[in-house]
């Protein structure tokens, strides 16, 4: 972990980087700053953010009383060297697709969460019995029903692309991408369904990692989609991924999916270089994307070769048929769970979310059971496949963030072909279990960034994260998004 905490890539001496746990754990144990005056100045920026034109709407619901009381629980840690963990005073916020105490569990919507929650999710609780500071819930996509982020009703707005602000974050766990992309925190906490932490991850120039399937405890988040939802953290680094990684993967006695999971390690994280790994890419897959992102994408595996990996030639079977099985999954447990809610709701639900949920209710048992039958039949392809690589390389989305229209402010955005693309290399993941990363490696001519997402087999999220601390340092310069707040100046 010691390792780990150096490993951060400094790029301090060629201009920006993000400001990381690192970071704020040099300003504690040097005294430079305590986790009380690092609150202020956060609830100073929570103010000013959303006073800005546009506002950022990252943070959805916070409040100045509980901040302050764990920032002054864990100054006190650090006077007396007792802290918790490496992120004792490190400043956190959740989706509001989970339970976080005293806030509302609105998911996206006017309807849900009327009374303030009092009970905590279990990464919730994870996160303060490490010290964190949860400096409030994020913006999400309405029930987590896309990939845009947009979401018009007026609980939420529309939260906006640190790097470009009149361009989606992704979603659908926008606020989290946001608000670590704005450097409100190095710490968001997200669920990915469809890609849900992955696309906002990589659309803001952050990382993201879903765990496999049950390696993070979604006890008291919202069970919109139970076959297809992994949590996962989005942070500045790879190294701090890993950190948050290490914290929260365990069995949960409340959450029956994950009681049966290896433990978690970092084994071999930070190798001195990759000799000995097989890279897996399917570059007609691979392929499938914009030119710019494809370039960018194609010179970073070239990167990872440099290192002592080698390139595998893979074919990633029936991958029209996985995206298929896929939605059918996810829509028609979503369905299942908010039926209640399309009927007595339906009036209060976002445009896009109706025409989803109705879509969903489509589907057969005929189609759910063959959509399992397919999940099958890929788990048991990437069983054969994992035997002969490591992992497999893909473009963590196939385009930029798009551009927000004025009509997407009032009534949402509802573009089928969008969501479809921003899913392409998301799903396979979501519908097998299978862990993955995504890294920043580059941006587009118009500044908007560009990752590389790496997959692995059940439970070696270990590979992922030693790769992934090698693929940051292929992108020589990070770019500052043209929203940012330096919480520690």
């Amino acid at each position: 972990m010691k390792q780990l905490i150096e490993a951060r890539p400094d790029s301090a001496s060629s201009g920006f980087s993000f400001k990381g746990i690192k970071d704020y754990l040099d300003c504690y144990r040097s005294g430079k700053l305590t986790p009380s005056q690092v609150a202020k100045n956060i609830i100073a920026t929570l103010e000013d953010c959303d006073k800005s034109t546009p506002p950022l709407r990252a943070i959805v619901q916070w409040d100045r009383e509980q901040i302050m009381l764990m920032a002054e629980a864990s100054t006190a840690r650090y006077r007396n060297k007792s802290t918790l963990s490496h992120l004792d005073g490190i400043p956190v916020c959740l989706k509001e697709e989970f339970k976080v105490v005293p806030y509302h569990h609105r998911v996206g919507t006017v309807y849900l969460g009327t009374e303030p929650e009092t009970e905590d999710a279990t990464v919730a609780k994870k996160l303060r019995e490490a010290g964190a500071i949860i400096i409030g819930v994020s913006n999400m996509h309405e029930l987590g029903t896309g990939t845009t982020g947009c979401n018009p009703n007026r609980y939420h707005k529309i939260p906006r692309n640190p790097y470009k602000p009149n361009h989606f974050t992704g979603g659908s766990s926008s606020g989290s991408a946001a608000a670590v992309a704005a450097g409100l925190c190095p710490v968001g906490i997200g669920t990915d369904g469809g890609g849900s932490v992955r696309i906002p991850a990589s659309f803001c120039g952050v990382v993201g990692l879903k765990g496999t399937f049950g390696r993070i405890s979604c006890h008291g988040s919202y069970p919109l989609s139970y076959s297809t939802v992994s949590a996962g953290p989005i942070c500045t680094s790879v190294a701090d991924a890993a950190i948050v990684y290490s914290i929260l993967a365990e069995p949960d006695p409340l959450y029956p999916y994950g009681l049966k999971q290896p433990k978690a390690t970092l084994s071999d994280m930070c190798a001195p270089d990759l000799k000995g790994l097989k890279l897996g890419v399917d570059w007609t897959f691979f392929k499938a994307c914009d030119a710019e992102v494809l370039t960018i994408c194609e010179k970073a595996v070239e990167y990872l070769k440099s290192l002592g990996a080698s390139v595998v030639e893979v074919s990633l079977p029936e991958m029209e048929e996985v995206k298929i099985a896929h939605v059918i999954c996810i829509l028609s447990e979503m369905r299942d769970m908010l039926q209640p809610d399309f009927n007595k709701h339906f009036q209060e639900m976002n445009l896009e979310t109706r025409a989803t949920l109705a879509l969903a209710s489509q589907f057969t048992a005929l189609d759910y059971i063959t959509a399992n039958r397919q999940r099958t039949r890929s788990m048991r392809f990437l069983r054969e496949i994992f035997a002969t690589v490591n992992c497999i390389l893909t473009p963590a989305v196939a385009s930029t963030a798009p551009r927000i229209h004025e009509s997407d402010l009032l009534t949402g955005s509802n573009d089928t072909s969008f969501i479809v693309q921003s899913m392409r290399f998301m799903q396979l993941a979501n519908l097998t279990g299978i862990p993955g990363l995504v890294v920043p490696v580059g941006y587009s001519t118009a500044g908007l960034p560009i990752s590389l997402q790496v997959m692995g087999k059940w439970w070696d999220e270990a590979v992922l994260l030693r790769i992934g601390l090698k693929l940051e340092q292929f992108r020589n310069q990070t770019k500052k998004p043209s929203i940012y707040y330096d919480i520690l100046a």
